[in-house]
Formats: C-alpha cells, sequence, structure tokens
C-alpha cells in the first residue's frame, strides 16, 4: 500500500472517530436533558400535588369555619329571638307591671327585714318579718315565671328604691316606725290598685292569674298597715264619712216628710174652714 492511501485510510478513521465521539457526546446530553425534563415534571407534579392539597385544606378550613360561623349566627339569632319573642308577647302595660312589680317586692324585702332588725314596736317588727316572707315567696313565683317567658328581671335595687332603705337606715327608734309605717300604708295602697288593675285588664293571662293570686295577700297587708303606730284610724274614714251622708239625707227625708204633714193639714183646715163658711152663708139667707 502507497503512502497516500495510508495517509488517506487514517483519515477515514479519524473522521470516523470524530463522528462517534460527536453521537456519544450528543446522546449523552440527550440523556441529561430527558432526566433534567423528567426531573423537572416530578418537581412540578408534586409542587402541583402540594399546591392542591393546600389549596383544598385551604379551602376545607374556609367551609369549615363558614359553618362555624354559620352555626354561631344561628344560635345567636336564636337567643336573641328567644329573648326578644318573650317581650314581643306581652305589651305595654304588661311589661310596666311585670318590671315594677319585681323591683318592688325587692323593696319590700329590703325595707321588712330592716323593720324585723330595728323596729322598736313589736308590731312593726312581726309586720316586717311578714313582708319579707310574703314578698320573698311572691318574688319567687314571679322569677319563674319570667323566665318561662325569656325575660331577665332585675335582681337588685335601682337607685330610687335604694334611697328608700338608705334612708330608712339611718333612723332608729320610734322615728323609724313612723316613717316605716307610713311607707308601708302608702307602698300598699299603690300596689293593690295595681294588682287590682292588672287582674282585670291584664292581656297576659299568666301575669293576670299572678296578680289575682296575690292580690288578696296585698289586701291583708293594706289592712295590717293601716294598724301600724302612726297609722291607726286611717281605715275607717271613708265609712264614717258615708255614714254622716246616709245620716244627712235620712234627715232631709225626715223633714220633707214633715213638711208634707203639715202641707196636708194646713189643707184640711182649708178645706173645713171653707165648708164651714158655706154652710153659714146659707144659713144667713134663708128666710
Amino acid at each position: 500500500m502507497s503512502n497516500q492511501q495510508l495517509i488517506k485510510s487514517a483519515h477515514i478513521w479519524a473522521l470516523t472517530l470524530v463522528l462517534a465521539c460527536g453521537l456519544l457526546a450528543m446522546a449523552g446530553k440527550a440523556g441529561v436533558m430527558i432526566q433534567n425534563q423528567n426531573s423537572n415534571q416530578n418537581s412540578n407534579s408534586n409542587s402541583n400535588s402540594n399546591s392542591n392539597s393546600n389549596s383544598n385544606t385551604a379551602t376545607h378550613n374556609q367551609n369549615h369555619n363558614m359553618n362555624m360561623n354559620k352555626s354561631a349566627n344561628r344560635n345567636s339569632g336564636t337567643s336573641a329571638t328567644g329573648a326578644q319573642a318573650g317581650m314581643g308577647n306581652l305589651n305595654s302595660h304588661d311589661r310596666d307591671f311585670l318590671m315594677d312589680a319585681a323591683i318592688g317586692g325587692l323593696e319590700e324585702v329590703e325595707l321588712g327585714r330592716l323593720a324585723a332588725q330595728k323596729g322598736s314596736s313589736e308590731a312593726v317588727k312581726q309586720f316586717g318579718q311578714r313582708m319579707v316572707d310574703d314578698h320573698g315567696n311572691a318574688n319567687t313565683e314571679l322569677m319563674t315565671l319570667a323566665t318561662s317567658k325569656g325575660i331577665t328581671l332585675p335582681t337588685a335595687l335601682d337607685a330610687k328604691h335604694q334611697k328608700d332603705v338608705t334612708k330608712l337606715s339611718a333612723m332608729s327608734g320610734a322615728a323609724f316606725d313612723r316613717a316605716y309605717s307610713k311607707m308601708m300604708l302608702s307602698d300598699h295602697k299603690k300596689d293593690v290598685s295595681e294588682f287590682e288593675k292588672q287582674s282585670t285588664r291584664g292581656t297576659d293571662p299568666d301575669l293576670k292569674a299572678f296578680a289575682a293570686k296575690t292580690l288578696p295577700t296585698l289586701q291583708e297587708h293594706l289592712q295590717m298597715a293601716r294598724a301600724l303606730p302612726g297609722n291607726e284610724g286611717t281605715g275607717g274614714s271613708g265609712q264614717r264619712s258615708t255614714n254622716r251622708n246616709m245620716s244627712d239625707n235620712s234627715n232631709m227625708s225626715g223633714g220633707n216628710s214633715n213638711m208634707n204633714s203639715n202641707s196636708n193639714r194646713n189643707r184640711n183646715r182649708n178645706s173645713n174652714s171653707n165648708k164651714n163658711n158655706n154652710g153659714n152663708s146659707n144659713n144667713s139667707n134663708r128666710p
């Protein structure tokens, strides 16, 4: 083989080797790219999966929170509506009576405790204890009634009624007895009037029944209050006035009867006189 043929053969082998190396390099790059692509796809897939999972978790949490808020709103709305419904079933007169009876009953119990402790007379002490017992029982019954209607009653005195308790707390002896007796007489006159109205004009049947049931006890309290120190003789003034009016009417009737009788007697005398005159006149005309 000549030199030229050897050189040409070497060139061919060199080109073949270069081509083979190039093909191997290209194949290696392609493999790396495919791996990277697969890795990126897996990464993207995992990322999407995590994103979807987080999104689903967030959505679930949002839905859960929304459901909890809806439930809370429903419960809150139901509670508020129940209280409003309870008050809404009562008209203004019934509501006023309910609140006044509650606060008035609390005051009677507080003042009754003071009287039982500070009263100088036995009558005041006994009356005060009676107020604690009777009004305490009535307060409990009224509280139960109000609760059944979804209404909350006051459990402490307001400033106006607390002022009365504070005023009496500063007194003692006979002065305390007189002030307490006068207050009880005034309060129970008002109580009897209000409970009579509620028992006949009230709209709510339960409040009407409560007023009718409690009224006889309050009327008894009023009679007892009239007999307390300083209040004696206050209960019969109306009856005495009625008796005086009846006596006056009776006297007037008697006077009218006497006047009518006198008038009739005068007419009879005049008639007899006229008869006598006519008789005398006729006799004088005879021959």
